[in-house]
């Protein structure tokens, strides 16, 4: 069985905290920012696989930080592929650690034990989850309530069938910061085609925004952008910009 293993001194932290006002009323989060893998962790998933989205989400690193800069907010991001754990899941989510992933196999997950899932957890999903606390702490310790915005991307297909969307918002319950985020978007001039808990549903029990937005009460959203719009960086800066003209309003307005 695949158990715990050795951790390399020389690995950075599992986790990108990028230090913006706390007062600003806005933290970022980006759940699949990268597809790095410890050359400790052996996943016997060829190459090619790691430039696909089963490892990460392709461009919403860059549209995260690109935001995070214009706005001033504190960003937290991943320095992880989701193929070693994924953090936007519960503990108890089956697929927490993925054995099968849109086609792909992955050995090195497929016969881990509790004892090598509790390392994952212990060194990447951990340090992730008190990162986004610890940005909570100090928004409210400088005296404001943060809104919670995490940063996704989706596939343009999907089992050979085109996604109409260019980009969506995602939320369960409250929809204090989507309502107006989708309102915004489907006034932009680009006449953009936007998925109102589309191209997936929002509440997904133990995910990021649960964890961390919904049990504080916290305003919260989740963005998907079609990998297509954002995968170079002339995309990436110009979706910063857009979610940039609708957030700075609404992060005013909770002032």
């Amino acid at each position: 069985m695949i158990s715990s293993q050795r951790i390399e001194s020389s690995e950075p932290h599992p986790v990108e905290a990028m230090a913006g006002d706390p007062a600003c009323g806005l933290i970022l989060v980006c759940d699949h920012a990268s597809n790095h893998v410890p050359e400790d962790i052996v996943l016997g998933v060829g190459a090619a696989e790691f430039s696909r989205h089963i490892a990460y989400d392709i461009g919403a690193a860059g549209v995260t930080r690109g935001l995070a800069a214009s706005l001033g907010a504190p960003a937290i991001l991943t320095r992880f592929s989701r193929l070693i754990i994924d953090p936007n899941r519960g503990r108890d989510d089956p697929t927490l650690v993925m054995r099968l992933s849109d086609g792909a196999v992955v050995p090195g997950n497929a016969r881990i034990d509790e004892a090598g899932k509790l390392a994952r957890i212990r060194r990447f999903y951990e340090p992730f989850d008190r990162a986004i606390d610890a940005a909570v702490a100090q928004a409210e310790a400088a005296g404001r309530t943060p809104m919670i915005l995490t940063m996704h991307s989706f596939t343009p297909y999907w089992r050979g069938q085109a996604r109409p969307w260019q980009v969506g918002i995602l939320y369960d319950r409250d929809e204090r910061l989507s309502a107006p985020l989708i309102a915004g978007l489907r006034d932009d001039p680009a006449g953009l085609t936007v998925g109102d808990n589309e191209p997936y549903g929002g509440g997904l029990p133990g995910d990021t925004i649960d964890r961390h937005a919904t049990m504080r009460g916290l305003a919260n959203a989740l963005v998907e952008i079609r990998q297509d719009l954002i995968a170079g960086e002339a995309g990436q800066a110009e979706w910063a910009a857009r979610f940039a003209r609708l957030l700075r309003p609404l992060m005013d307005a909770r002032a």
